[in-house]
């Protein structure tokens, strides 16, 4: 990734073509190495191609991978115009964040290595 990352510095600070030599320098500048392999190996991959139309490719790869994620979230209901058939709702609201206040202290002072 570092050495993609020094590639895309470079073509954003206006060089189109860098070298290995190029990205090297930019590596060793946050002192990070930098492995001949790999640089030869990107820039082999990327030789006269456009740096837009790579990103581009790489953004429609990436639209079509899974990106799980949690459970989806409550959607809280609508308030209504008559002010009694609120006021439950929000007694209930109340009554089910003490609860969830009062489960997460159950576990204060256990670890979990112990």
């Amino acid at each position: 990734m570092k050495v993609i990352a020094a590639y895309l510095l470079a073509v954003l600070g206006g060089n189109a073509c860098p070298t290995a030599e190029d990205i090297k320098a930019i590596l060793g500048s946050v002192g990070a190495e930098a492995e001949d392999e790999r640089i030869e190996l990107l820039l082999s991959q990327v030789h006269g191609k456009d740096i837009v139309e790579l990103i581009a490719a790489g953004r429609e790869k990436l639209a079509s991978v899974p990106c799980g994620g949690g459970g989806g979230a409550a959607v809280a209901a609508a308030p209504s115009a008559g002010g009694a058939a609120a006021t439950p709702a929000a007694e209930e609201k109340k009554e089910e964040k003490k609860e969830e206040k009062e489960e997460s202290d159950d576990d204060m002072g256990f670890s979990l290595f112990d």
